[in-house]
């Protein structure tokens, strides 16, 4: 046995003598030829020319605690008796992240991801090269999660070429180069696993996004997603945290329709019909004597909106847009999304068993309807800024809160370490008043938010009392 094991060990020996023979022999016969042996790998020469044009982004939000020790911070007796001296046993606190985005023009424009700069206080762009500007944010839109933001550079700036998302083909490769967890110009690559994939979850509620199993992870939002040919076909946007190889990215081709429009006009100028719609089902094919198999149906009509204006009814079924089979819901909305104000565009319908041919030229959507895609605050986005959430009064709610009698908005929820918690506000208060104007309901909260700085006056009532409470908005 022990001779055998010798053997093995000699057997060994000459192998790994034989191979380190082999490697010498040959090692210099590679070098002297002089080939790069990288030379059939494109990912390198990509990675290469796209670098000096993807950016980091870091920002910081400032954010009001309390300074108090648990558990004073939310004593309603501390906030009584101190009213708005309160605020002063608050402190300012200084909240972090980072992103990535990409350079679209030589004079500093910047695409990325809205949630990577929203309700940021102060940006910092990081180039390739170390150099360090700061940045403004030039319009954002929430409801596609894209943003221009533009620094001020010394000199011109290497830029990234546009591709075109819709010819790209599922199994096509794709690389991604972002910051993740602050890891700067980090690159994975993969391919496009699918195209048009829906996401509704907490904070992403998007249709159309481009799959990749291209490591996509927090930091790389904002980032480009490259083809082959190291053009941009998508934005980095989405990952799911409990999964690997998912990774979801904007089209470009989407980025491109709106880019224009947040430049010029801070916001995105959509088209607006001015009906809420519904998928048409088996049972309403069958009551109504439908014939088509796929539409939406008509639910309200906007008084003086496009659709009014073209002759639109409730209960009206659209089976096509400009001679394009209308899907389902999600597909109709994101087709009149994608058209500007005064597209005319032409309407098959079915009315009462007849098919009929209308024509509506859109309008711009409303302001009440377009603050998601603005970028000026909206009551949602002020009232979250706030910590707080409202609703209108109903019995149920005046029987849970034990409201008797009154007119306003009631408090529904608070946010913890919020401002709003901080000034005392509770659920089940019933707000009055915002900036000095009656507030009965949501419409109307809805135009006094829209004139809020960076401060807002709230008019509390809470037991028959009334009292002000005055927040900084975070």
């Amino acid at each position: 046995m022990r001779g055998f094991k010798g053997y093995l060990r000699y057997l060994g020996v000459t192998l790994l003598a034989l191979s380190l023979a082999g490697a010498f022999a040959f090692g210099p016969a590679w070098a002297a030829s002089g080939k790069n042996v990288y030379a059939d790998n494109p990912i390198v020469q990509i990675v290469k020319d796209a670098s000096p044009a993807v950016v980091n982004i870091d920002v910081e939000t400032i954010s009001r605690r309390s300074a108090l020790p648990l558990p004073f911070q939310n004593d309603p007796f501390f906030k009584q008796f101190f009213g708005e001296d309160f605020q002063r046993f608050s402190r300012s606190v200084p909240m972090k992240g980072r992103g990535s985005g990409f350079i679209v023009s030589k004079d500093g424009q910047i695409l990325t991801n809205n949630h990577v700069i929203d309700r940021a206080d102060k940006i910092t762009v990081t180039l390739s090269d170390g150099r360090t500007y700061e940045a403004r944010v030039l319009g954002r839109d929430p409801t596609f999660d894209l943003a221009v933001i533009k620094i001020k550079p010394d000199a011109d700036l290497t830029t990234l070429e546009l591709g075109d998302s819709d010819s790209t083909e599922v199994g096509e490769w794709v690389v991604a180069i972002g910051n993740p967890y602050g890891l700067e110009h980090s690159v994975t690559v993969g391919v496009v696993s699918a195209k048009n994939r829906s996401i509704h979850t907490d904070g992403v509620n998007f249709d159309g996004f481009l799959q990749t199993d291209a490591a996509i992870n927090p930091g790389n939002s904002g980032g480009p997603l490259l083809d082959i040919q190291g053009r941009v076909v998508g934005i980095n946007t989405a990952i799911i945290p409990y999964a690997q190889g998912l990774g979801f990215a904007i089209p470009v081709n989407m980025a491109k329709q709106i880019m224009s429009d947040l430049v010029a006009y801070g916001k995105v100028r959509r088209g607006w019909l001015g009906i809420s719609v519904q998928n048409l089902t088996k049972e309403f094919m069958e009551a109504y004597g439908i014939e088509e198999e796929s539409g939406v149906i008509v639910g309200d009509v906007s008084r003086d909106s496009a659709a009014e204006r073209a002759g639109l009814q409730r209960g009206d079924v659209i089976v096509s847009v400009d001679r394009e089979t209308v899907k389902d819901v999600q597909w109709f909305v994101n087709k009149i999304r994608s058209l500007g104000p005064n597209t005319e565009i032409r309407l098959r319908i079915v009315r009462e068993g007849k098919t009929l041919n209308l024509t509506a030229s859109l309008r711009e959507i409303p302001d009440s309807e377009a603050d998601a895609s603005s970028g000026r605050p909206s009551q949602g986005d002020v009232l979250e800024s706030i910590g707080i959430g409202v609703s209108s009064l109903t019995s149920e709610l005046r029987r849970k809160y034990g409201i008797e009698s009154g007119t306003g908005l009631v408090v529904t929820d608070v946010a913890g370490s919020s401002p709003a918690q901080a000034a005392g506000v509770r659920e089940g208060d019933l707000l009055l008043e915002v900036n000095g104007k009656k507030v009965s309901d949501l419409k109307q909260l809805d135009d006094s938010v829209k004139k809020s700085s960076n401060s807002i006056a709230l008019l509390i009532e809470r037991d028959g009392r009334t009292f002000f409470v005055s927040l900084k908005m975070r």
